[in-house]
């Protein structure tokens, strides 16, 4: 054992906290359910120092040689997981805390809070130590300190969070003796000055998931402990198959012990549903709203820490949780969302984040970029807390339906002087985006015209940047996939834009219904549920050298660029493919620079329950290429005069006033005011 890593005996203690010291974040375990969900919560193994993250700490740069580890980390044993938060250890072994909801994410308590030292908690059973580790934000592990314990024991450790500048956690392990020991539990405390103990409004935006809606409030009952700041649940039910009606709400209605509500209101889509929430909130006087998407499952104690990292802020901060992929409930879709403001996207926060990192195979100590701490523009609204305080000052939702509103709030937010923080340990499991394709189809309209009143509203460019030569781009690829639908959704969405922003509440109940009835025009948007339901497969193209379809290279992409548009246009359909799809396509493989190269296929959605058919228009082609140059120019023609607009209307219509009218002409409220 080298000399910093000194052991000290701590003998059995009584349980209890000195005056002052509040719990800001306890260690939990899943429970029976979520067992496969462990990785997240507990794993065995140490990480030790290795040449690696020495030579980071003589500053001879940085690696992407993940941390060596001692004992290498391993799944935890589910069955010494004997309650939320406690485990058994076995002889000889040692479990480890410097996981994704237990570590404690010390650079963001430092950078957005009061809060400058931390106390940790540790409470066993048995003889062993209990081992506290930190890390920077290069993701360098050091060892803190090392206690033994014997017996009934209560171990503390007090901890600076001045190292914390940038990025790095805390964590602790414990290792059992000779025996087996219990760990009976832990937290991290602060007795830093509290901004306010806040009341929260939970808000659920749904539309005909019902199972999801029961699911989450059935989790929210058998944790009262996660609804001690929540004055209300509110479940905004804009659906036909009704939550109220549903299997097992009575159970749930009870259990939440008269804070549940229910709203039914028209689909006014996920920002309509979220305004609702954010009007409620300000109307009964909560100090925060808490947004949740409708598919979602929920860990509950995320609830509980977002509101006490909100109350230590040292102003009003929007907090979020992050997404991990409901059916790979290990896998994390990002750190952090950040708008790239040129091309209006999404950009990473930096070079390092990677997407859908997957916990089971290399956890929180074995991932060295995941300790830089990520500041974002903006939080999903699978789960964000804002507060009321935010609202009354810049107003609730972009009337938009869909899309880019929680984005643009965040951003809108933080030009006010309000900022995001998506705090690690926080988070609900949300349907991937894996299994969904929202840029095309009818979602495509409301990706673009939103993507464009975001810049309107926000581009520090002018003309937006690179918006409107990226859209021409999609454009084009879209076009030559054959995605005419999707084409003609994105230039009825410039026209509604070219329309201003007066109309946006009005076309709220209105313009899925209207985009949706496009579909009936267009072959690839009617789907069956199997290929089987078309012809069959016949094909008259023989593959050149019996190789199939390859994406060109970056030096031949513009002659074949070129050439497929001229074909795309100029060429005739052969007569075989207009009775007889030529190819069949799996989702995965609709590229297209694959799909463009036939006049005709089958091709499956991402979901994988039905397939359509791609037909190859040229006169279509043609004409939707015309239709777009030309509105594409009239919104560059009329861009100072639309940015001055809608940057003028944004008050008025994310205001209170605008949002209660709406409510008022689509209401159908069962307890709703």
């Amino acid at each position: 054992m080298s000399g910093d890593q000194q052991v000290k005996e701590t003998v059995p203690a009584a349980a209890g906290n000195d005056a002052g010291w509040q719990t800001v974040q306890r260690v939990i375990l899943p429970g029976e359910r979520g067992l496969e969900t462990l990785p997240l919560y507990m794993d065995s193994g140490v990480v030790s120092s290795s040449s690696d993250v020495s030579s980071e700490l003589s500053g001879l740069g940085r690696t992407k040689t993940p941390i060596k580890v001692l004992n290498a980390p391993r799944a935890a044993h589910p069955d010494d997981v004997t309650s939320r938060t406690s485990a058994s250890v076995r002889a000889g072994e040692r479990i480890s805390f410097g996981t994704y909801f237990n570590a404690f994410a010390a650079s963001y308590w430092r950078r957005w809070t009061t809060v400058e030292e931390i106390r940790l908690n540790v409470r066993t059973s048995g003889r062993g130590t209990v081992s506290v580790y930190r890390s920077n934000a290069r993701g360098s592990l050091q060892h803190v300190e090392t206690k033994r314990v014997v017996g009934d024991a209560q171990t503390e450790f007090n901890l600076s969070l001045a190292p914390f500048g940038d990025g790095g956690w805390y964590w602790f392990d414990v290792t059992a003796g000779t025996d087996a020991m219990q760990f009976v539990g832990a937290e991290w405390q602060a007795n830093a000055q509290r901004r306010l103990t806040g009341s929260i409004t939970l808000e659920i935006t749904t539309l005909n998931k019902t199972a999801y809606c029961i699911n989450n409030l059935r989790i929210l009952g058998q944790h009262p402990e996660a609804l001690e700041q929540v004055k209300e649940v509110i479940v905004v039910d804009q659906g036909t198959e009704k939550v109220a009606e549903a299997d097992g709400f009575a159970e749930v209605e009870s259990a939440l012990g008269g804070k549940l509500r229910i709203i039914d209101q028209n689909n006014l889509g996920g920002s309509g549903g979220f305004a609702r929430g954010m009007y409620e909130a300000v109307e009964n006087n909560s100090d925060y709203v808490l947004l949740l998407d409708d598919d979602v499952v929920i860990e509950p104690e995320s609830i509980t820490r977002l509101g006490i990292f909100a109350d230590y802020c040292k102003k009003p901060t929007l907090v979020g949780g992050h997404m991990f992929d409901l059916h790979d409930r290990n896998v994390l879709h990002t750190l952090g969302e950040v708008v790239n403001p040129y091309i209006i996207g999404p950009a990473e926060p930096n070079s390092d984040q990677e997407m859908r990192h997957n916990f089971a195979q290399r956890n929180l100590r074995d991932t060295p970029w995941m300790h830089r701490r990520v500041d974002v523009d903006y939080n999903g609204w699978w789960m964000c807390m804002i507060p009321t305080e935010v609202i009354r000052e810049i107003g609730l939702s972009l009337p938009v339906f869909i899309k880019w509103d929680d984005t643009e709030y965040g951003v809108r937010a933080k030009a006010a002087g309000f900022n995001t923080v998506s705090l690690p340990g926080s988070a609900v499991w949300h349907v991937s985006w894996i299994d969904k394709d929202d840029l095309v189809g009818w979602q495509s309209y409301f990706h673009t015209r939103n993507r464009f009143i975001y810049a309107l509203l926000h581009s520090p460019y002018e003309f937006g940047g690179g918006l409107v030569e990226n859209s021409i781009k999609l454009d084009l690829k879209h076009n030559i996939s054959m995605q005419y639908y999707t084409v003609q959704g994105r230039i009825e969405a410039m026209k509604d834009l070219l329309r201003g922003p007066a109309g946006l509440h009005d076309m709220l109940p209105t313009k899925l219904p209207e985009i949706r009835a496009m579909a009936q025009q267009f072959s690839e948007a009617q789907f069956k549920p199997s290929v089987d339901d078309f012809p069959s497969v016949r094909s008259t193209k023989v593959p050149r050298r019996g190789k199939g379809v390859s994406v060109p290279s970056y030096l031949q992409l513009l002659p074949w660029v070129a050439k497929t548009v001229v074909r795309q246009v100029g060429f005739p359909v052969s007569e075989s493919s207009k009775s007889h799809p030529e190819t069949l396509v799996a989702h995965q493989d609709n590229k297209w620079w694959r799909v463009s190269q036939f006049d005709s296929a089958l091709v499956s959605n991402a979901e994988g329950t039905a397939a359509s058919w791609y037909k190859r228009d040229p006169s279509r082609v043609r004409k939707l290429m015309a239709e777009g140059l030309k509105v594409y120019g009239e919104v560059l023609r009329r861009w100072p005069a639309l940015k001055q607009e809608y940057r003028g209307a944004l008050a008025e219509i994310t205001s209170m006033d605008a949002w209660k009218k709406t409510f008022d002409a689509n209401s159908g409220d069962r307890d709703g005011r």
